[in-house]
């Protein structure tokens, strides 16, 4: 008695496609910006990090994941014998280094071994 029949309105042909296309169009955006602003310099970052830990030679300043500063005396494949102190060796692998400093350059002006 109070409700009245509903009938459906017969759509255009191509105007379903396009509204869902349109409604896509917001994820592909958020997925570049993501792109742009997060993964792609972590993975700059990742490369930047393993050109360096390949680099390391003999007389290298590295610091390690837990820490450790120390001078590199040797390097064997994927590892590196570091000396961290008088009669102090340590054998690591290349992948805990955390940074290499360069050996040239130049100390703190307050840094006693200058």
């Amino acid at each position: 008695m109070f409700a009245s029949p509903a009938y459906a309105q017969a759509a255009a042909g191509g105007a379903g496609s396009t509204a869902s296309l349109i409604a896509f169009v917001p994820y592909i955006a958020i997925f570049a910006i993501f792109y742009f602003l997060m993964i792609r310099p972590q993975q700059q970052r990742a490369k930047a990090h393993r050109a360096m830990i390949d680099a390391v030679k003999k007389g290298d300043t590295v610091i390690t994941g837990g820490g450790i500063i120390g001078k590199v005396s040797r390097v064997d494949g994927d590892e590196v014998e570091i000396e961290a102190g008088p009669a102090v060796k340590l054998r690591v692998l290349k992948a805990t280094l955390a940074d290499v400093r360069d050996r040239n350059a130049p100390v703190a002006a307050n840094d006693s071994k200058g």
